[in-house]
């Protein structure tokens, strides 16, 4: 997450040093973000976690997809799926925490279904890489569905198959795991492309054109 065309051998380097530029104001949510996020009591309020390698983009596309009313009431990127309490960015760079970089959504399903959230996952990046998405190489840029109850895993598993079978015709790495401990990330990851419209953004993110997935 350093330079826009990082070089493979220094990417952790890079992208370590580049996170603490951010020249850029915060930016606050949207009135309609802001609205929804004070509503957030309501019991059909619900989270999805997922990681799909360098959490900027992840937060940046997810962000452009379902924010400005379309279902995201918040999101945060953060760390996940590890064994280590209160990890930090750094820790997490080395590989050695067992974390990855994961994002954390709460939305509306009434304005968006969870199906639709992991089918938007599996078009934002590419699941048959393990541990890798493009120049970022390691166990935090892995591909995960951290499952929040039994109907969410359920979900997962079938969107997956379908994906495999469907779309890349070949297995993915992609792990389905109850989501367990969630650490927030530090807080100039948040927002971080909205900060910095001109940080490093992993080539493997962008949106793929798909057919609609069998029901």
């Amino acid at each position: 997450m350093a330079f826009a065309v990082p070089a493979l051998g220094s990417t952790i380097f890079s992208r370590f040093f580049r996170s603490f530029s951010t020249t850029s104001p915060t930016l606050s949510l949207t009135p309609a973000e802001s609205s929804a996020s004070r509503n957030m009591a309501s019991a059909t309020i619900q989270t999805a976690t997922v990681a799909a390698g360098c959490f900027w983009g992840v937060e940046h596309l997810f962000r452009k997809e379902f924010g400005q009313g379309k279902g995201l009431l918040e999101a945060k990127v953060g760390y996940c799926g590890g064994d280590t309490t209160s990890p930090s960015y750094p820790a997490v760079c080395t590989g050695d925490t067992g974390h990855a970089e994961a994002l954390q959504i709460t939305f509306d399903p009434s304005l968006v279904s969870y199906r639709s959230l992991l089918e938007f996952f599996y078009r934002m990046h590419d699941p048959t890489t393990k541990n890798r998405q493009g120049p970022d190489i390691g166990t935090q840029y892995r591909s995960a569905i951290f499952t929040h109850g039994d109907e969410q895993h359920r979900i997962a598993e079938t969107i997956t198959d379908k994906v495999s079978k469907e779309w890349y015709k070949q297995a993915l790495s992609t792990e389905i795991i109850p989501t367990g401990q969630w650490w927030d990330a530090e807080e100039y990851h948040q927002l971080y492309l909205h900060k910095n419209p001109t940080g490093y953004e992993c080539p493997a993110h962008f949106v793929r054109s798909f057919p609609p997935l069998s029901e």
